[in-house]
């Protein structure tokens, strides 16, 4: 099926390239056992890129590992497996110190309440992420990180009811835990459980400022080039990737591969963190509402994104996967609305 509008759908990239806002994009699906991948501008086939936050689903698939292995528990509190030194006054909310109470849990569903260190603003009205558009590329330490954490005001208690606030800080901490359950740093790791068992041949960790495999990214019609702060992102958003491993990891972390299938449904547990996007349990959901989908022709897709306009989702209901990225900073969405295009036209 995919085959026979392969035309069409690669007539949906091409007119994703503006030279503007898009200058080079890479998508893929598989549907009903069909698979259809196409690129457009200036990527080819197999090309590298940053997947930015979309690293996320591959740190919540190393800790639900570790779950499936006994060797570690949702609820656990934090302070089980890492230093004084990190747990002491991480989140004072008005006056309470709250740092003992942090679960994993919470971690993975950005419920802890923790600032983020790299999109909330800093006392002089900037982030690092400011910074970092700005082209004043910087690198961190996890030490840093958890240093400025400290200095942010954090957003509400753990778990408070309903509430969730989108931090890197928390899946930095979820990459700390890992190496320190493991004795492993989290490179190793994520080669034992992830890349080398689904053989992805494009898929690392970026670790060296000097590695100029992957894509630079566009930030508006510019290419951004920031290397010592892909490098310090990590566990929350340092991988890189290409759209077919991206494709075989996503169709690994919804069926099972990576830990029991049985977890899928118990991540589903949805907070409002920016619209339409819902925080999980280390997964997100895009669900438009009724109001802008009264047809309901754009299905409810769970998976992740990130900020290089990467993209990595499930559709339960049409046992669809999507990924790709248009790698541009500015305008994100524009990856969600090429994927309702693609996804549209394939379940036509």
């Amino acid at each position: 099926m995919l085959e026979k509008k392969a035309i069409e759908l690669q007539q949906i990239l091409e007119n994703t390239i503006d030279g503007k806002k898009v200058f080079g994009c890479n998508f893929a699906m598989k549907y009903q056992n069909e698979f259809w991948q196409g690129t457009a501008g200036n990527f080819e086939i197999d090309d590298s890129y940053f997947i930015a936050s979309t690293t996320k689903l591959f740190t919540t698939a190393l800790i639900l590992n570790l779950r499936a292995s006994g060797a570690l528990s949702l609820n656990d509190p934090i302070h089980l497996y890492l230093d004084k030194s990190i747990i002491d006054s991480l989140l004072v909310f008005k006056g309470t110190d709250y740092s003992q109470k942090i679960t994993i849990q919470h971690l993975l569903s950005h419920s802890s309440g923790l600032a983020d260190y790299f999109q909330d603003k800093e006392s002089n009205g900037n982030s690092w992420e400011d910074e970092l558009k700005q082209g004043r590329d910087k690198a961190w330490t996890f030490e840093k990180v958890i240093t400025k954490t400290k200095n942010m005001r954090p957003k509400f208690a753990p778990g408070s009811n309903g509430k969730a606030h989108y931090s890197d800080t928390n899946f930095q901490l979820l990459g700390k835990i890992i190496e320190t359950i493991t004795g492993k740093n989290y490179t190793s790791f994520c080669e034992e459980k992830i890349i080398q068992p689904l053989q992805l041949k494009h898929t690392y960790l970026y670790e060296n400022p000097n590695d100029q495999t992957p894509h630079a990214m566009y930030y508006k019609n510019g290419v951004l080039n920031i290397p010592q702060a892909m490098a310090s992102f990590k566990s929350d958003g340092g991988m890189v990737s290409n759209t077919k491993d991206l494709l075989c990891f996503t169709e690994a972390f919804f069926n099972g591969q990576l830990f029991p299938k049985a977890y899928i449904n118990e991540l589903q547990v949805w907070n409002r963190i920016f619209f339409p996007m819902q925080s999980g349990i280390g997964i997100h959901r895009f669900k438009l509402p009724w109001i802008f989908n009264p047809t309901g022709a754009v299905p409810e897709l769970i998976g992740h994104s990130g900020l290089s306009g990467t993209l990595a989702y499930y559709s339960p209901k049409h046992e669809l996967f999507i990924v790709g990225t248009v790698n541009q900073i500015a305008y994100p969405d524009l990856s969600f609305k090429t994927a309702i295009k693609l996804i549209r036209k394939a379940i036509q």
